[in-house]
């Protein structure tokens, strides 16, 4: 790629998480960079936060409530009546946050340190909680309900779209008109939007990108977004402005409104490699064509890139783009997808952290929900394990469309070299990976990958309840770094987990649950209500299955969710199919995804949110699990029908022996043992002595069987490139010793199993 190449600035527009980047940029840059581009990245959500929730920020936030007119509740007046001990909190308090002054933690938690307001009502109700946690971890939630304290101030007064996680999203939420954007756009910036313009000046400065790329995952991005490529046009008219992200790809495929592409002037749908090849392609090209005509049809002087000729472009380039949106010269909207080849999954590189300000990031501690704590507190490297879903038929998911339907690996050695790349880059071994529900056998792959590379990091994602992961294959990943997984059990009925296709049963989900649990996997059970059709009875019945688990101990964590229907969902194709009788909005021109439904029933799914909600939180704590189900409700609701132990009943059920298990692959994972003959009264036996981390252990047998198992856990300690198939070991047992199949009832081969002898 030539020097002059266009400068590219990617931008996260507030607000995601706090703790982490979030990894779109990341993506991009990575790709880009790898076909020569120069790239810069910035997070603008997380220094908007840094720049409001300081000495200087805060004392701007205070002197405009108190030059204001402001009606202002009980609560902002208290605050504002402490502010000297806010400004004179707020700079350590964000030091604690970032990792930086972890000694500031007794202070929080025992001296009085923090100002207190609505925030801190239910502090009491918490501590039980948080008798089992360390010191810090108190002292962060503390500073955590501290900072929503002052972020509810600034929502009351100077910011009314501000929030954590979201900036503006009611505006963007549901829009399918521009007019609320259109209007909050005209208005003069508010002062969170004026401290936002600031830092994009000061990085425009720095930079000067002739293409500016945004991502919006979220509702929440899209004012933000806007509001930052509005002053990009007014300083620089010339600069290209892009957008792409989770939040287009889902509710904006079919805009048809002008005044968007008066920001934005391309919109990109899907993954956004190809589109952005193709459109920087095309910018250069259209460059070039200029350039050309400006010099009488000569020879261009500056060797910019493109990929096809430039009177192409200057003819044809726009016919060119790849899932694009733009509006034409006649000001209409149109839709350009030239049928290039995707980027496969293999080809798309190595997310680049570089440029993020990794050490600024903030671990906060919102809710006691142990895997809503992963997503909040620490810092993760993301990364994909593969493109797209293996399952994608969940009729309540989004099966049409590119993120969801087209499926695509990467080879388990490409992606450890990722992993390596981005511990090298960032210092970090946290992985969290994205994907919609990573595959068991590609997991597998990635954890035998690491284990034979040492490659020692933890890791959590999303995955499916489905039988492939069985406990061994629990155990395996476990060794390899997993730490938690999250899959969705959804509605816990048989007959709404078939019409949903999920692929699962109750029984399937608990036996799955058990095993990761046991390996020391923290299981989170996505779960749902209001799906159509779905009655007053299976929503008890759910809430007992989701009982039986938490009593069993093999969920730890879980989150209800309440059915959405969404255009690009089967059910939102097919409503009929799902006895949906009626379904709106019409697309009007903006945003189309979102949509009410009537349903068939007439159940009041409302009215089951608060207490499924509680029961949940009691659950995740231990607490009341033997209280019948009408305890969490304040109106009459039917006795269960689920049978009282159907979950423990799962569990007793056996798990295939091992002779039945002939073409799985042994995997060990131990060291390789020690062996010596030991000559006794009864004769000689052989001894292996196996050495584990935190003790060692024996196993007592007959020479020729201990000769072949020390040499079988040799063999498998040493060489991961060879699979090693139970079939094939049995092939070599000794024939002086019996049976095979009746050797693998033999305790000494139970003792390795149990020990990390694995079938997987």
């Amino acid at each position: 790629m030539s020097s002059a190449s266009p400068r590219i600035l990617l931008l996260t527009p507030p607000l995601t998480q706090l703790n982490t980047p979030y990894p779109a940029t990341a993506y991009i840059k990575g790709f880009l960079v790898g076909r020569g581009y120069a790239v810069t990245q910035a997070d603008l959500g997380l220094q908007l936060v840094l720049r409001l929730f300081s000495v200087d920020g805060l004392t701007q936030v205070f002197a405009e409530i108190e030059a204001g007119s402001f009606a202002l509740s009980d609560n902002a007046q208290r605050m504002v009546r402490l502010k000297n001990r806010y400004l004179a909190t707020i700079t350590p308090v964000i030091r604690f946050l970032q990792n930086k002054d972890l000694t500031l933690a007794p202070r929080i938690c025992h001296g009085r340190f923090l100002p207190e307001a609505g925030r801190f009502d239910h502090v009491a109700d918490l501590e039980a909680a948080f008798g089992t946690m360390g010191l810090t971890d108190q002292a962060r939630h503390l500073a955590t309900l501290y900072l929503e304290d002052l972020a509810d101030l600034i929502k009351e007064t100077v910011g009314p779209h501000f929030g954590f996680s979201r900036y503006a999203e009611k505006l963007a939420l549901s829009a399918t008109s521009f007019e609320p954007l259109h209007e909050a756009l005209q208005a003069a910036p508010n002062l969170l939007d004026r401290l936002l313009l600031e830092e994009l000046e000061e990085l425009l400065a720095r930079v000067q990108p002739e293409v500016v790329g945004f991502t919006v995952p979220f509702p929440g991005n899209l004012y933000g977004a806007l509001r930052l490529a509005q002053r990009i046009k007014q300083i620089s008219p010339a600069t290209a402005t892009v957008m792409g992200g989770g939040y287009p790809n889902t509710e904006l495929r079919t805009i048809q409104e002008p005044r968007f592409f008066d920001y934005i002037d391309f919109l990109t749908l899907d993954d956004g490699e190809g589109p952005w090849l193709r459109l920087l392609d095309y910018l250069s090209g259209s460059k070039e064509a200029a350039r050309r005509e400006a010099l009488g049809g000569g020879e261009a002087d500056d060797g910019l890139h493109c990929a096809l000729q430039p009177e192409l472009y200057r003819q044809h380039g726009s016919s060119l783009l790849q899932r694009t949106f733009r509006r034409n010269e006649r000001g209409q909207i149109e839709y350009i997808n030239y049928p290039h080849p995707d980027i496969p999954h293999p080809e798309v590189g190595t997310p680049d952290y570089s440029d993020l300000p990794l050490t600024e990031y903030l671990s906060v501690l919102e809710v006691l929900n142990p895997m809503h704590r992963l997503w909040s507190d620490g810092r993760w490297n993301k990364l994909t394990v593969a493109h797209g879903c293996y399952w994608k038929r969940c009729s309540f998911c989004d099966v049409t469309l590119d993120y969801i339907a087209r499926y695509e690996t990467a080879p388990a050695a490409l992606l450890v070299d990722r992993i390596e790349q981005i511990i090298e880059q960032t210092g970090q071994t946290g992985f969290h990976f994205v994907d919609e529900a990573a595959p068991p056998l590609a997991l597998r792959d990635l954890a035998v990958e690491l284990l034979k590379r040492r490659v020692a990091i933890t890791w959590w994602g999303n995955i499916r309840f489905e039988k492939t992961f069985s406990p061994d294959l629990c155990r395996l990943l476990a060794a390899a770094g997993c730490i938690a997984v999250s899959g969705g059990l959804e509605v816990a009925s048989d007959r709404l987990l078939a019409l949903m296709e999920k692929g699962v049963t109750i029984a399937q989900v608990a036996r799955v649950a058990a095993g990761f649990t046991e390996a020391g996997i923290m299981v989170h059970a996505y779960l749902m209500y209001g799906f159509p059709t779905q009655t007053a009875q299976e929503t008890v019945d759910s809430l007992e299955v989701v009982r039986q688990l938490f009593a069993a101990g093999v969920v730890q964590s879980g989150y209800w969710h309440r059915f959405s229907m969404t255009a690009h969902s089967p059910v939102g194709k097919n409503p009929a199919k799902y006895q949906v009788a009626a379904i709106g909005p019409e697309p009007a021109g903006f945003a189309w995804n979102d949509l009410w439904h009537d349903d068939p029933l007439g159940t009041d799914h409302e009215a089951f949110g608060p207490g499924l909600a509680k029961s949940l939180y009691n659950y995740l704590h231990g607490v009341a699990l033997d209280e019948p189900l009408s305890f969490w409700f304040d109106f009459k609701t039917p006795r269960p029908t689920t049978p009282r132990h159907l979950v423990q009943q799962a569990l007793q059920a056996p798990d295939k022996p091992d002779f039945a298990k002939l073409n799985q692959r042994l995997f060990w994972l131990g060291n390789a043992p020690a062996i010596r003959v030991e000559q006794g009264k009864k004769g000689s036996r052989a001894v292996l002595t196996c050495y584990e981390q935190a003790e060692d252990f024996e196993v007592k047998t007959s020479p020729a069987t201990g000769h072949w198992l020390h040499q079988l856990l040799t063999r498998l300690s040493t060489d991961y490139d060879t699979k090693l198939l139970l079939k094939e070991a049995a092939a070599t047992f000794p024939t002086t010793e019996g049976t095979f199949e009746n050797y693998l009832q033999n305790p000494a081969w139970q003792l390795l199993r149990s020990k990390g002898l694995l079938l997987i």
